[in-house]
């Protein structure tokens, strides 16, 4: 076997398969070796030095990909953009990162012009044409970087509930050409090794760091990573038996869809190359996990973790002894629950979850009140609330943020939601609190209906009459409505603040 990394595994076996793009392209390592050396000569011959920030505003593809690698190599962030955004939005993070240079594709054509206006024209590249940039081709230049140390990505927070943060972490001066050992230990803790002919399926977009992790370390791992142009159920089963898949990361919305396919069309791919398929980013509802269980049998593993860092994993044996855990602490990660005062809390006692991931640092870039804010002592929080319990494994409840107080009672949100969609005509929800004059925060419910199910006062009864049976009565909505569809991410993320905001303006929430 050669060494792992993507440079050594193209010198030594060139032709092994590193990408099937979402054309069913083949791309071998020594093609991907060579496109990021190419676009790291051309960003050093931009001017671009260690430590400059690369904005990337691409669909998953071959050369985001490249582009990540060529960061690698140079020593640069690189700053994945959520192609979502607005053209402002996607402004200020490219101003915040202090971006020197900005890659579009012509699918975001309007944003991208509007986001990178301040570069210098020679700044700017294209995929595909967008008016006033330079052809991607154009910053190739043949032959490799003058200058290699390791580069790392800058993703930006999603801003559900603010301003997208920058995580920003150290550069580690090392050669770009080695694998960093967290990497390795981050999959043995998967028990996913190098090579061993695993292939990995991306069905969500690389601008999360999550999906972008898996994607290029599987490389650096010696894997063949499939990528996906956007998930689609039945298309996910046919790349599993097509490419014998082993491994991938997935979110709880993409279990959905895959058992709300006919059981004919399940029937229909072999998946049984299935190893370890690894899920996480949002909450999965306890019944849908067991059904995934039921169907992909014991490689469903969960992990909780975050941009800035992480974190715990649970296996299919542990999570059917402890429902609803997300895991014990990695061998080189602290998990404490602490109170507002920063107190740990004992056992079974809900608090703010708090991580510390082995020396691993960060911080919020250009934002130390928000660094400051978010930790204490070499501990840092996100905001959500948890609790372990006896045997040190980890529960979540909610994010703080998203927590409702009524009548002084705490009330998370996740576990409301987590009962609803499981009604057949629910095929999403959002819940949150909303002004109360008597009891400061009343419960609403948001509901997303199932294809066929048709709102009205005859469907909240049933839905309510199906909540009663599985909650408390202080947990049930006392408001619910309706939309065509709830704002959420490729990932899973809801955008609650979307929802909640119109029903708080011009008022202060209590946390």
């Amino acid at each position: 076997m050669p060494e792992i990394g993507l440079w050594n595994i193209a010198r030594e076996e060139p032709d092994r398969v590193a990408l099937v793009d979402p054309d069913e392209r083949t791309i071998g390592y020594a093609e991907l070796a060579g496109a990021a050396d190419r676009y790291g000569a051309g960003l050093q011959q931009l001017g671009l030095r260690p430590g400059d920030c690369l904005v990337v505003m691409l669909p998953n593809g071959a050369e985001l990909v490249e582009l990540f690698f060529a960061a690698i190599e140079c020593g640069l962030y690189i700053v994945p953009i959520n192609w979502h955004l607005t053209g402002p939005e996607v402004a200020y993070i490219v101003q915040d990162s202090e971006a020197k240079a900005f890659v579009g594709h012509a699918l975001f054509a309007d944003a991208a012009r509007v986001a990178a206006a301040e570069l210098p024209a020679r700044s700017r590249f294209a995929v595909g044409e967008i008016d006033g940039f330079r052809p991607l081709a154009e910053l190739a230049v043949d032959g490799v970087p003058t200058e290699r140390t390791q580069g790392a990505p800058m993703v930006y927070t999603s801003g559900t509930t603010g301003r997208p943060k920058g995580v920003k972490r150290p550069l580690p001066g090392t050669d770009p050409y080695d694998v960093p050992l967290a990497s390795r230990g981050f999959f043995a803790g998967f028990g996913i090794a190098a090579f061993d002919d695993n292939v990995h399926l991306c069905g969500s977009p690389l601008y999360h760091t999550a999906v972008l992790n898996f994607v290029t370390i599987s490389v650096q791992l010696g894997h063949t990573v499939v990528l996906m142009g956007r998930f689609d159920a039945e298309q996910m089963l046919r790349l599993i038996d097509r490419y014998r898949v082993t491994h991938s990361h997935m979110v709880p919305t993409q279990f959905t869809r895959l058992l709300a396919l006919p059981e004919a069309v399940r029937a229909k791919y072999d998946v049984t190359s299935l190893r370890t398929m690894i899920h996480g980013a949002a909450p999965c509802p306890n019944e849908v996990k067991h059904a995934m269980l039921d169907w992909w049998g014991p490689v469903v593993v969960e992990y909780y973790a975050a941009t800035e860092g992480g974190g715990a994993t649970i296996f299919a044996d542990e999570w059917l002894r402890k429902p609803g855990s997300v895991g014990k602490a990695w061998s080189y990660s602290v998990i404490k629950i602490l109170d507002e005062s920063g107190a740990e809390l004992a056992p079974n006692q809900p608090g703010l979850v708090y991580l510390q991931m082995g020396g691993s640092s960060f911080a919020y870039h250009n934002s130390e009140e928000k660094t400051r804010e978010s930790r204490v002592g070499e501990l840092f929080t996100v905001g959500d609330i948890g609790y372990l319990d006896e045997d040190g494994y980890l529960f979540l409840c909610d994010r703080k943020s998203d927590m409702i107080i009524s009548g002084g009672v705490n009330i998370y949100p996740a576990e409301i939601e987590g009962e609803l969609v499981m009604h057949p005509a629910v095929a999403d929800v959002a819940v949150f609190g909303v002004p109360d004059e008597e009891w400061g925060e009343a419960i609403k419910a948001v509901v997303q209906p199932a294809e066929g199910a048709v709102p009205s006062d005859e469907l909240t009864g049933q839905i309510m009459a199906f909540a009663a049976e599985r909650l408390a009565r202080y947990k049930l909505p006392k408001i619910v409505e309706y939309a065509d569809e709830l704002p959420r991410d490729d990932n899973g993320k809801l955008y609650k603040r979307k929802l909640r905001d119109a029903s708080w303006s011009g008022r202060a929430r209590a946390i």
